[in-house]
């Protein structure tokens, strides 16, 4: 059984849903009979040893996370190895001072100007994250604007209609506000969703297939 190693630390703001994403998560692997997923809050867990064992890590973190050099290269390594790597919502709100994560995950959080119900379109029907959704669908999420990120160094997945806001409020000149995406990293595979603000989300079957899609993809599965 493969295991998957779902990383909750909280350096800056926590968010309310994660002991209910670990449930999931849990509950995923489990129904899936796809793999094993274990929580854990401890960066003394990214020994460059133990990483070896895991075939994906699923960021749900904010902040400067306290790892040594040492560790971050572990984390990198093991993406650039051939592991799979999962950012949820908050993943992008994170390791601001470690280039090579930013540039690794796809960009970084700017700021979140819509909590609201947006509509979105989906770009890539086709992509086991995204395969069971409609052309477009609404949904409440606190919607994160990102800086340091291109469509032309990622796959998008999902977007933000941005019919659906008040685009005045939004951060990016080119108006270009993915919600989803994906991409090589190395030999690794690097799957992104900022949907999961709200506790309730995770709770809703869209997003759950979402995520197992994302995840499966990101070790190679599917």
């Amino acid at each position: 059984m493969r295991k998957v190693l779902v990383f909750t630390h909280s350096a800056g703001f926590r968010h309310s849903y994660i002991p209910t994403a670990v449930e999931v998560l849990v509950k995923l692997g489990e129904r899936s009979g796809k793999f094993e997923a274990l929580a854990t809050e401890e960066p003394a867990d990214f020994d460059p040893q133990q990483l070896g064992q895991y075939s994906a890590i699923v960021f749900l973190t904010t902040g400067e996370l306290p790892f040594s050099e040492e560790q971050k290269r572990a984390l990198l390594e093991f993406v650039r190895g051939g592991g799979g790597f999962v950012g949820v919502h908050n993943a992008t709100d994170t390791f601001y001072s470690f280039r090579e994560y930013g540039e690794m995950i796809g960009g970084y959080f700017a700021a979140h100007p819509w909590t609201q119900v947006v509509r979105v379109r989906v770009e890539d029907p086709n992509h086991p994250s995204t395969r069971h959704l409609p052309p477009t669908f609404e949904a409440l999420e606190e919607v994160y604007t990102f800086r340091d990120w291109s469509r032309s160094r990622t796959h998008v997945l999902i977007s933000l209609d941005n019919s659906s806001v008040d685009l005045s409020k939004g951060t990016r000149p080119d108006h270009d506000y993915a919600l989803a995406w994906c991409h090589s990293y190395g030999r690794g595979r690097v799957f992104y969703t900022a949907f999961g603000h709200f506790t309730r989300t995770w709770r809703q079957e869209w997003f759950q297939r979402h995520l197992l899609g994302g995840l499966l993809w990101a070790m190679g599965l599917e």
